[in-house]
């Protein structure tokens, strides 16, 4: 005689095996590298807008201090430097403490310049700096136009 089939009660598994905890693992490691380059590229973009930000306030700084002396606007006119002009009179010590203060904010790296073109009714302030730490160039430039 013929045995009979006798349904067999499924295995109930327990815990899971070691190959899906590696795989589990893996996919979290995958994810958690992407969040590390997303967070290191938004520290490089966030220097660049920084110093975009700097530049700006530099160049509207030295506007204001032309606008005080609006008689003598076209002696300000200097060419593109790195170094601060010397002199004694307020012109030289006024460009000498905007091209310092360019040296200290924006980096007193060789491209760090700062030049400025004006004649009595129009001055256009050009900065210069090297933003390739923030994934810039090497000659980031900002550009300024105002009337006076």
């Amino acid at each position: 005689m013929p045995r009979p089939i006798i349904p067999q009660t499924p295995c109930r598994q327990r815990g899971m095996s070691m190959l899906e905890v590696l795989v589990a693992f893996i996919i979290l490691a995958v994810g958690l590298l992407g969040l590390a380059g997303l967070q290191a590229n938004a520290l490089k973009n966030n220097q660049s807008s920084l110093q975009r930000s700097q530049a700006i306030m530099l160049s509207y700084s030295i506007l204001d201090a032309i606008r005080a002396d609006r008689a003598n606007s076209a002696s300000y006119t200097m060419a593109a430097t790195g170094t601060a002009p010397s002199g004694s009179s307020l012109i030289s010590a006024t460009q000498g403490a905007w091209i310092n203060n360019l040296k200290t904010v924006l980096g007193s790296s060789s491209s760090t310049q700062g030049s400025i073109a004006c004649d009595t009714s129009k001055c256009t302030i050009t900065i210069t700096w090297d933003d390739t730490r923030g994934g810039g160039t090497s000659t980031e430039t900002l550009v300024t136009e105002a009337r006076i």
